[in-house]
């Protein structure tokens, strides 16, 4: 049972010898949903032999309800659809991976992911103390700011930076943005130019800038998604050269 991709329904190619799915006694296999632009794991579900067909044509992920003994489309009802990337067996077949884009929240808490209960701290805390790496820190910490800014918008509280640049309205948040973008520009040059702690302060101002271009962000109700989703496209055609700037 190879490891293989049975379909990638955007670009519209089928392996010649998909992998034969091992099916449980119940006729079912498990699917974990994957986020196609962050790799956040979005849900788990599963699939009988028609779901899996129609999650293969496409466009929206099809699963099997065990509790109501029926196919369902993910967002049939309440319109957040997951738009289906590739769908991939792992090396015993009896497990799927679906990449796909989400058309708003995906638990039905109206959370973007159904996992949100930690059992255990997130990687950014356990590892404070000792040097952190990538793998304990990447874009859960980045996921855990978007998070906090949300929570800061909808409850507003006194004291919080984040509650007082909501207050002040977009101008000051996109100033804001130009001032720290500006900072950046400065510590690079300050790295360039072989300063000591230049790389910390650099990456500091990068951090900074993150932050209230999220905030910016929020402001204007522009969802996480379309920005994640800008930002796989990015990843594809990194070696794209820049469109040159429009004539005045």
């Amino acid at each position: 049972m190879g490891e293989g991709v049975l379909r990638s329904v955007m670009a519209k190619t089928v392996l010649v010898d998909p992998p034969t799915i091992a099916w449980e006694a119940s006729g079912l296999v498990t699917a974990v949903v994957q986020h196609a632009g962050t790799d956040a794991v979005l849900m788990i579900g599963h699939m009988n032999a028609e779901a899996l067909r129609r999650t293969l044509d496409g466009p929206h992920v099809w699963f099997w309800s065990r509790s109501r003994q029926e196919l369902w489309e993910k967002g049939g009802t309440s319109g957040n659809f997951l738009e289906v990337v590739s769908v991939t067996a792992d090396c015993d077949a009896d497990a799927l991976l679906v990449r796909a884009y989400p058309h708003g929240p995906t638990c039905h808490t109206g959370r973007n992911s159904c996992f949100h209960a930690p059992l255990t701290e997130p990687g950014y805390l356990a590892a404070e103390g000792s040097p952190p790496s990538t793998e304990t820190i990447g874009p859960e910490v980045l996921n855990a700011v978007v998070a906090v800014i949300a929570e800061r918008q909808r409850a507003m509280p006194d004291g919080s930076y984040t509650t007082y640049l909501f207050r002040e309205g977009l101008d000051k948040i996109a100033k804001k943005v130009g001032e720290e973008a500006a900072e950046v520009l400065i510590g690079a040059k300050n790295v360039e130019r072989g300063d000591a702690d230049g790389a910390s302060l650099l990456a500091g101002e990068i951090a900074d800038l993150f932050y209230h271009a999220l905030v910016l962000a929020r402001a204007v109700d522009l969802p996480d998604d379309a920005i994640w989703q800008a930002l796989a496209k990015r990843r594809g055609s990194a070696d794209v050269p820049p469109r040159p700037p429009k004539q005045k």
